[in-house]
């Protein structure tokens, strides 16, 4: 296809279903908190604007849960059919943390799901509020397991290698590897602030067409105050993150910085904006600051951060992919806390509710999270190639033998299949988000809204 080599499409392919996979499970994690925090809030206050806000985010809740799971199965597939070298080789790891997703999220979440959404009439409160934060407790243990997984593939731990495979022997060990903590808390972060933006967006976007509903303003407040609370943490996270990096992919970090070479004790500088040239190991059209390199990646002034020609070029990841994509989920990021600042303003000038500017940019930074999260996967998965576990497997090692011509069907029709499906359930999403507060629980036509209302 193209020219392009099996391996580059089994590549292309996974990184396009990982891509469409991840956005559901971010949003299935972060909106089964909130939905379990707002059915706290219907529980102890018996407010009916709570219990509209819940049945309003469930039904989106429950079709973004649906595709999850399709997406998730077929993702897992792969592992088998484009990449049966890995599955062989690490397979005694990874395959029995994927057993306990199964065992102890998925069983969860379909176990109490349905008395979630339709057991208002049919158990008591206590249970039916019980339900919510067990199908929330079951979609932190998907996070935990899956990230287990992925972070043992970066810093393996608890393991020895007999006839070429994987083999564990220290459990311990393995579950929580060197950087497992680091990225289920910043992961987690992720995930509740691309929700908070989400649910503010949906909010703000009701408001700004000038449906003043208790409803919506309440969700658009309760959802810039977890922004305004969460971001500096999730900065604070990202920078203990970016440490645990230094010290076990230094070849990362190099890239993320886009860091050629050290020359002589000079300390790093940061590199704001470049176009990082492989062949020639250099960045074109560079604006560096000096020394704050080090400063932030070392925490001193004068410590140096390995470079890229430390390792062979056959070790360096793809260097303009992940400077670019660190980039723009920094950048996004710098949104999010301007947003954060510009509505502490907003409260004070007495216009949250109603600045027509202040409710369009929030609007458009509803995205922001999913988008972030999408840049700081490829940074994680593109910046440990070209291992598919850090030092032990190559991922060139770890394909499937399959033909060219055998990858770019599959792959076309990935494309095709995914497109019809997956876009058709966030359009359906998006028609959810943009109806009005049913009083008994439903959806309806914002006309209907404003009739009652009179």
């Amino acid at each position: 296809m193209f020219g392009i080599e099996a391996l580059d499409l089994a590549r292309i392919q996974f990184a396009f279903t990982v891509s469409f996979h991840i956005i559901f499970p971010a949003i299935t994690i972060g909106l089964a908190a909130y939905l379990a925090t707002i059915h706290l809030c219907w529980y102890v206050t018996g407010k009916e604007k709570y219990r509209n806000i819940y049945y309003f985010w469930s039904k989106i809740f429950a079709v973004n849960f649906g595709m999850g799971v399709v997406s998730g199965v077929v993702m897992a597939f792969q592992f088998g059919t484009h990449w049966s070298e890995f599955s062989r080789f690490a397979g005694g790891i990874t395959g029995p943390l994927l057993t306990y997703e199964v065992i102890t999220a998925f069983f969860l979440e379909a176990g109490f799901l349905g008395v979630m959404l339709f057991g208002e009439k049919r158990v008591s409160r206590g249970v039916h509020l019980m339900s919510s934060f067990l199908v929330a407790l079951g979609t932190f243990f998907s996070m935990f397991w899956i990230l287990s997984s992925n972070s043992w593939m970066q810093t393996p731990a608890g393991y020895e290698i007999i006839d070429n495979r994987v083999v564990p022997t220290d459990w311990w060990a393995v579950v929580f590897n060197p950087s497992f903590i680091y990225r289920l808390l910043h992961m987690g972060f992720a995930v509740f602030v691309t929700t908070a933006l989400m649910v503010g967006a949906v909010g703000a976007w009701h408001l700004r067409k000038g449906d003043r509903a208790p409803e919506f303003k309440k969700m658009f407040s309760m959802s810039i105050w977890f922004l305004v609370l969460t971001i500096p943490v999730q900065l604070f996270l990202g920078d203990l993150h970016g440490l645990n990096t230094l010290k076990y992919q230094p070849t990362k970090v190099a890239a993320i910085e886009a860091h050629w070479r050290n020359e002589g004790d000079e300390p790093t500088p940061l590199v704001l904006v470049a176009w990082p040239d492989m062949e020639a190991e250099e960045n074109k059209y560079a604006i560096e600051i000096p020394v704050l390199g080090s400063l932030i990646l070392t925490h001193t002034l004068t410590e140096q951060v390995p470079a890229l020609t430390d390792v062979p070029k056959a070790d360096r990841p793809n260097v303009p992919l992940v400077f670019w994509s660190f980039r723009i989920m920094v950048g996004l990021g710098c949104l999010m806390l301007l947003a954060g600042v510009i509505s502490l303003y907003q409260r004070a000038k007495g216009t949250f509710y109603t600045s027509k500017p202040w409710l369009t940019f929030m609007v458009y930074m509803g995205p922001a999270g999913l988008l972030a999260i999408l840049a700081g996967w490829f940074v994680t998965e593109a910046g440990r190639q070209p291992w598919v576990v850090e030092g032990l497997l190559r991922t060139a090692d770890a394909v499937s033998p399959h033909t060219n011509l055998h990858m770019s069907i599959s792959l076309v029709s990935f494309v095709v299949v995914y497109c019809l499906i997956f876009v058709t359930g966030y359009y359906y999403m998006i028609r959810l988000m943009r109806k009005g507060i049913d009083p008994n629980g439903g959806h309806h036509s914002k006309k209907s809204v404003t009739e009652g209302d009179k």
